[in-house]
């Protein structure tokens, strides 16, 4: 091929586009890399970190609540505008950190939004660079259904984390993590929310304990939880209020809100990307087919992170990022593994797993042994507070090699951050029972777990 302008170009500067491009420079790859936004993408900007520094003020309210028991006495005072103002300079100040990486790594930035002309050529703001291999590593971006009256008056995780004030009341639709986590954030921070789901229970996917576990926790909360709920319409009042039109259960009703936020999912950002041109299979959501190399339908274009729809946290894209560069320029080819990727949601009280669900379990083996636990942490026996952690291992019965763990309760991503490591390793429930325990703490009961149940599928 004759010589191009770069030998790698980068579609996207979130996580799993900055890592490549990064380690490609340092292999000694001519690196573009081009952004429409903010260096930093989704988790930076408007996901993981501000979405974890406002969860972090929302604890506050109970941590106040529980120190009265502890000999300190306060009158706090919450103040929005005070903490949005707080979150955008750190966000700021890790945008500057992500350019400033790319710099020094070589790579060089180019602002401005992206198209791809062909399988060798980007066009961004009417200007065209010819590469050798393309990545796409343009993420998600929240979906909102089409067909719901009034859903121009919603808004999305985006929206809410530069809202003017606190709205007073929150109807949150959707089940997942994001709803779950948002949820817990407007009513630790003073607002009324409700949580609408349409489907059976929340957090589809996870182990069934789990989900029945958080669901009674953030109801002796105070959050109202409707399952088996539809929106059929939005309308704005005269006063800027909105009612929401739902059938709960098939029983009509309504909510009155001053915020409505949708958190039912996110679609790959292609739309408008050109991958057509190239050639590019996507999938019927848009999504970039990818091999374990990440490696598209065309040779010399690749894709990783929430384009993918695979695996969508950031720390899998920082990997896939990292082994397409170890591939092209590194001189190691690298296969993704998805197995065993630790999740985490920031709800209060935060809910952590890695490995197998029990059904997942059931469905792969022919019997499993479950142990689980639940109790109520030290620090609120003084204060009183009504909150019970959980936790559960699911073994193979025949091996006894501990296939999940799961926890909700506080310091949960924490703690099963390093359970991971045993899980990853295929360390057995008896190594499990031959680690000391740390006392007194909550990660101990994981090594002290012993009283079982058998489930045959």
């Amino acid at each position: 091929m004759p010589d191009t302008d770069f030998d790698l170009f980068v579609i996207g500067a979130g996580s799993g586009g900055v890592r490549a491009a990064r380690l490609s420079a340092g292999f000694g790859a001519r690196v573009g890399i081009a952004e429409a936004h903010r260096a930093g993408g989704t988790c930076v900007i408007r996901g993981c970190i501000p979405k974890k520094l406002l969860v972090y003020a929302a604890e506050y309210r109970e941590d106040f609540e529980d120190a009265r028991a502890y000999g300190w006495s306060a009158n706090p005072e919450f103040s929005w505008p005070t903490l949005i103002a707080n979150k955008n300079r750190e966000i700021a100040l890790l945008e500057d950190v992500y350019r400033t990486l790319l710099k020094t790594a070589g790579a060089h930035l180019i602002e401005g939004r992206a198209r791809v002309l062909d399988g060798h050529t980007v066009d961004v703001g009417g200007r065209a660079y010819s590469t050798r291999h393309l990545l796409i590593a343009t993420g998600g971006w929240p979906s909102m259904p089409s067909g719901v009256p009034g859903i121009e008056h919603c808004i999305s995780s985006n929206e809410a984390f530069e809202l003017p004030e606190l709205p007073r009341r929150v109807l949150m639709v959707g089940g997942g993590y994001v709803a779950a986590e948002f949820a817990g954030i407007f009513h630790g921070l003073g607002s009324a929310v409700t949580l609408a789901y349409r489907g059976e229970q929340i957090l589809r996917g996870f182990d069934h304990d789990v989900r029945w576990h958080l669901h009674e926790e953030l109801v002796h909360k105070g959050i109202e939880i409707r399952l088996n709920c539809d929106i059929a319409g939005i309308e704005q009042r005269a006063d800027g209020s909105l009612e929401a039109r739902v059938s709960t259960n098939g029983q009509p009703g309504s909510v009155s809100a001053d915020v409505v936020m949708y958190a039912t999912g996110r679609h790959p950002n292609t739309a408008g990307l050109g991958l057509d041109a190239a050639g590019v299979q996507l999938r019927q959501d848009g999504a970039v087919f990818v091999d374990e190399y990440s490696r598209s339908s065309v040779e010399n274009i690749f894709a990783v992170g929430d384009v993918t729809q695979r695996i969508a946290l950031t720390p899998v894209a920082i990997r896939e990022g990292a082994a397409v560069a170890n591939t092209l320029y590194g001189g190691v080819p690298t296969p993704i593994d998805h197995v065993n990727v630790p999740h985490a949601v920031f709800s209060q009280p935060p809910v952590a797993f890695v490995g197998m669900t029990e059904a997942q379990a059931l469905a792969e083996f022919a019997q499993v042994d479950v142990y689980k636990t639940s109790f109520r942490p030290l620090k609120y026996t003084l204060s009183g507070r009504n909150e019970r952690t959980l936790m559960k291992l699911v073994v193979d019965a025949t091996s006894q090699r501990v296939l999940g763990a799961h926890m909700v309760g506080p310091d949960a991503p924490e703690i099963i951050q390093a359970i991971a490591i045993a899980v990853k390793a295929g360390l057995t429930k008896a190594q499990f029972d031959a680690t000391v325990a740390l006392h007194p703490t909550a990660a101990e009961e994981f090594v002290t777990l012993r009283d079982k149940q058998t489930v045959r599928a």
